[in-house]
């Protein structure tokens, strides 16, 4: 890989704009059709909010549950790269400490057109990733020391654009968005439970009310893991596209999904909420798993970058 990725280097300066602008004109059509899928199922979580908020009396309820899971969610997602990294033990390198690991992100932000991120290991058994950060300017990468050890250069270049599309595409701000909403429903579903509604106001009765507050909170996460999903697969996507390798980045989930099947994670199974961050599940999940993972399958995410690879490249990657 080491005269594959040497080869970025001889790109001047026009050819890397060109190549940045016909990767952002190429994603045009793709980026619309996310958005509006993950448009559709945020509103269909607000929709749901509305609704448990109409059955439990709405008024001081429902803004006390919302204001609460928007401060609460906006402290997240603003300190989302010191709190999650503090929480794994995370520790930063650069170009001397992890030399081949930092050089493969700077040439990947350059191909994405991005601010260099921050990079980090985490000494982790279970090979996995995950990026953090509120915005571009405040992004980090953070990969685990059993990623290191069980991926070649090619996969691992394929997980970082994948993280970095992450990045681009600010999913953090998007699921910060979407955990509010969750977060205000689970509220709302509380109250409900313990406070109880307006019987005015409820047209299903007190047993239709007690439904609604043990039902809402599931539809609410069942809806929020299916935006989570959908950014998943748009990470995919863009990743591919940024390395002009989607077989690398298929390659790699392949490894990561056999060993972490078979690793625990202490920290994830200490913190599941931050198990959507990762670029594979690190939890291990049960009969339901599919329903309420955070993941779309490996097996599905593979399928689809094996057909990006039958087709033509948008653009050549940086390893042209």
């Amino acid at each position: 890989m080491r005269a594959s990725i040497s080869a970025f280097e001889s790109f001047g300066d026009p050819i890397r704009k060109n190549v940045r602008l016909t990767l952002r004109l190429a994603s045009l059509h793709h980026d619309g059709m996310n958005i509006v899928r993950t448009a559709v199922l945020m509103a269909a979580l607000s929709a749901l909010f509305l609704f448990v908020g109409f059955l439990i009396g709405g008024g001081a309820w429902v803004m006390i549950a919302f204001l609460f899971a928007t401060a609460t969610n906006l402290f997240s997602y603003w300190n989302s790269d010191r709190v999650l990294l503090s929480m794994y033990g995370a520790r930063q390198v650069d170009e001397t400490t992890a030399p081949d690991l930092v050089r493969t992100v700077h040439q990947l932000v350059e191909q994405a057109g991005l601010p260099m991120p921050k990079v980090y290991i985490v000494q982790n058994d279970q090979p996995n990733a995950f990026a953090t950060g509120r915005n571009p300017q405040h992004a980090a990468v953070c990969v685990t020391s059993g990623l290191l050890a069980r991926v070649n250069g090619e996969e691992l270049a394929g997980v970082l654009a994948h993280e970095l599309s992450h990045v681009r595409n600010r999913d953090t701000l998007t699921m910060t968005i979407t955990a509010t909403i969750a977060g205000a429903v689970a509220m709302l579903a509380n109250f409900a439970f313990f406070v109880g509604g307006d019987g005015r106001r409820n047209p299903l009765g007190f047993i239709g009310l007690i439904l609604v507050a043990v039902m809402a909170p599931i539809a609410a996460m069942v809806v929020q893991m299916a935006v989570s999903r959908t950014r998943e697969f748009e990470a995919d996507r863009m990743g591919a596209e940024i390395s002009g390798r989607p077989l690398w980045l298929a390659s790699a989930l392949e490894k990561i999904d056999r060993a972490a099947a078979v690793t625990d994670n202490p920290q994830a199974d200490s913190n599941p909420a931050t198990a959507h961050m990762f670029i594979v599940n690190p939890l291990h999940g049960g009969a339901l798993a599919g329903l309420f993972s955070s993941h779309p399958s490996t097996e599905e995410r593979i399928a689809r970058l094996r057909a990006m690879a039958d087709r033509p490249p948008v653009q050549a990657g940086p390893w042209a």
